[in-house]
């Protein structure tokens, strides 16, 4: 495959088409379990619902050019008739308000505040632009994307284990990154300032575009980077990012990780190494070789200083660990592109990943709008002629596995059908969502 072939952006002619989109809206969005999810069992169908929960929810679409905020839908019938009529270029979901946010005008101000909202995290690949060498900006391929997946597994894992949350929801940015959506009830109760709290948790990367050293890891390290390194980090470093990015192949790489080396005896010792192009062994990757003789000079007798005590471990760090956008989770009202839009650089779904197998995601593979309206032209067309053609319709294609879109549902299709497992009474307390397989 080219790399022209791996990145997410190829295929500019069939990216986008305003038709395909309003066709998609109208046969295939999954307007139903968009809106039992945010639900999160306030349906009217039991005595103990919220049955204003819904319809203070905020839904915000992109119009043409227009922005237009704080829209709210009290059935899926209202939500599914605007979105065919309007056919926003995207959907963005907002908080639970404390009135209406379309009747937020006709009370004063201080009455219309955010009450609920899960905790969200945006990730996005230009944040890594200056580790990565395959792409930059908006481009994204192979060689890079498992940066995202590192991401996946460190922070899920950290969410679920150290945090306690069980009901967390992966999608696809469409683009080039990941959002996160944790959906536990007491995920969406969190204030400004717990969510702030969780953000520094995982704060790690605080450099800037001024300074080599972005990562300092001082005393003991705190047992989550411990096992984020050991399960996840140190393993990706060496066996993808490391031959992917080919980060030790020429001077302008290798002196960067130089950079980070706080002794410079140990740096210039190294760098006449590599100046030389002496390897150990000619058959051996020289990012490899490159990378044991950091390593080992590092682990040595010779050097004992505290300074260096964890750089080897600083420089995967920088390389690798997950660089969030703190904003994004910090504050309750901000929004954040709904599962099951298409982006419109890219015309790509945003999927569901599924966290336990986020290294099998391909963006590459992700349908598009073009891929879709071939696959419906398809089936109508074996229809036609007789031969039994795959329904498609969400409700129905399920069991059939007809194509990639709606089998990429099952994640999503579980999280807004497991409501159900909940008793009635815990519906006022905000029912818990959670995603399996």
């Amino acid at each position: 495959m080219s790399k022209e072939d791996m990145l997410v952006d190829a295929c500019e002619a069939q990216v986008f088409n305003v038709d395909y989109l309003r066709l998609y809206y109208g046969k295939l969005f999954p307007h139903a379990e968009i809106f039992k999810w945010l639900s999160y069992g306030n349906d009217g169908k039991h005595a103990a619902c919220d049955r204003s929960y819904i319809g203070r929810r905020e839904f915000a679409f992109t119009i043409n050019d227009a922005f237009v905020r704080y829209q709210s839908f009290n059935s899926v019938a209202e939500l599914e008739n605007s979105v065919k009529d309007k056919c926003p270029l995207k959907i963005d979901i907002g908080p639970v308000y404390s009135i209406d946010p379309a009747k937020r005008k006709a009370y004063a101000a201080n009455r219309f505040t955010p009450v609920e909202r899960e905790l969200v995290f945006d990730i996005d690949m230009t944040d890594y632009d200056d580790v990565r060498y395959c792409c930059s900006g908006a481009d994204v391929c192979l060689d890079c994307w498992p940066l995202m997946t590192i991401a996946i597994k460190v922070i899920d894992t950290a969410l679920r284990d150290d945090f306690g949350f069980s009901h967390i929801l992966w999608v696809y940015s469409g683009r080039r990154g990941v959002h996160c959506w944790v959906c536990d009830g007491r995920a969406r109760r969190l204030t400004d300032e717990q969510r702030a709290s969780i953000c520094d948790y995982f704060r790690v990367y605080r450099g800037n575009e001024n300074s080599n050293k972005k990562v300092s890891l001082t005393g003991a390290l705190h047992p989550f980077l411990v096992r984020s390194y050991s399960e996840v980090l140190e393993t990706f470093f060496e066996q993808r990012v490391l031959y992917a990015q080919q980060l030790f192949a020429s001077e302008a790489r290798f002196e960067k990780i130089l950079e980070l080396i706080p002794d410079e005896a140990i740096a210039a010792e190294l760098r006449s190494k590599w100046e030389d192009n002496r390897r150990s062994s000619t058959s051996e990757n020289v990012n490899v070789v490159r990378w044991k003789q950091l390593k080992s000079l590092l682990q040595s007798a010779k050097y004992k200083g505290q300074g260096i005590r964890r750089t080897v471990e600083e420089i995967v760090f920088s390389y690798t660990y997950p660089r969030l956008d703190m904003e994004v989770s910090k504050h309750m009202n901000h929004l954040l592109k709904a599962p099951f839009c298409v982006h419109p650089k890219t015309g790509r779904v945003c999927v569901p990943i599924d966290p336990d197998h986020c290294e099998e995601f391909d963006p590459t593979a992700v349908p598009t709008l073009y891929t879709l309206r071939e696959e419906l032209n398809a089936s109508r067309a074996d229809t036609e002629n007789g031969r039994d053609g795959k329904v498609i319709q969400f409700e129905i294609a399920r069991d059939e596995e007809p194509i990639k879109l709606v089998m990429l549902t099952n994640i999503f299709g579980c999280l807004a059908s497991h409501l159900k497992n909940s008793s009635p009474g815990s519906y006022s307390r905000g029912v818990n969502v959670v995603v399996v397989t």
